[in-house]
């Protein structure tokens, strides 16, 4: 489908030490999702923009959006007790009369929270909307209000995060965009198919007809009234330019064994 001449794309690269895109998360347990949320995505572009966790995420959440994975990174846990330091019991999930948390029973010293993390992941967002506002947000990405994170606050994404606008429809935006994973990956993948020019690599795409559904679209994100609501994706691969640059003294593969490839050639 061909986009409104008055629409613009944003690429960011996602990419840091860790990132967490939570979706289902409860206190003793924080789960990730493999591959960025919406809700995650709007976050950081309305902490960029320098709006309150009260204030209207109409806008954002209505912007269509892309992500390549093209470098899905290894799963860590994080384990954590937590305890009082005066030496009293945890409080429970339950409340009194009057609204307060009562006390654990039998008395509860320590709580066990696991915590998970994507590690050395790389994406490729797009984000499909009006000029005027895609603009507005490529100028608050490299002039951020508040800190961004990669989906939990101490997630800091390295540098560049945005790649700048694109024309054309989000699709091809994210199919002509060259491969964003790091040197040794690309080169160690590169030892594996030699002289290829593109490498698929798994997308997930807003698809009014997709045939997935997910619960991650922010209509709110105050502290007191966090809601979300679903949207349809549909998942591809994308031919991406590997950025590579064929090597003519390098004779072809062919798929037996390369003598080189240990020594990095």
């Amino acid at each position: 489908m061909t986009p409104p001449d008055n629409t613009t794309v944003l690429l960011l690269r996602l990419a840091g030490p860790l990132q967490s895109w939570g979706d289902r998360s409860t206190f003793n347990r924080r789960e990730t999702r493999p591959e960025p949320t919406k809700s995650g995505v709007v976050g950081l572009l309305a902490a960029a923009a320098g709006r309150s966790r009260t204030a209207a995420l109409d806008d954002l959440a209505g912007l269509s959006l892309g992500i390549r994975v093209d470098q899905p990174g290894t799963i860590l846990r994080d384990y954590h007790t937590v305890s009082d330091y005066r030496g009293q019991p945890l409080p429970s999930a339950a409340v009194n009369a009057k609204g307060l948390q009562k006390l654990t029973s039998p008395a509860k010293h320590t709580h066990i929270t696991q915590r998970f993390y994507l590690q050395d992941a790389i994406f490729l967002a797009a984000l499909e909307g009006p000029t005027e506002l895609i603009t507005s947000l490529e100028h608050a990405i490299r002039h951020p209000a508040f800190p961004l994170a990669l989906g939990r606050r101490s997630c800091v994404p390295t540098q560049p995060l945005t790649l700048g606008q694109r024309t054309g429809p989000l699709q091809n935006a994210l199919r002509a965009e060259p491969w964003q994973a790091s040197t040794p990956v690309r080169k160690r993948w590169g030892r594996h198919n030699d002289n290829a020019t593109h490498v698929d690599l798994p997308a997930t795409l807003d698809d009014p007809e997709g045939n997935d559904v997910l619960d991650d679209v922010p209509l709110s994100f105050a502290p007191t009234n966090r809601t979300f609501t679903t949207r349809r994706t549909r998942h591809t691969y994308l031919a991406a330019p590997t950025g590579l640059t064929p090597d003519p003294l390098r004779p072809p593969n062919n798929g037996g064994h390369d003598p080189f490839a240990l020594l990095g050639w």
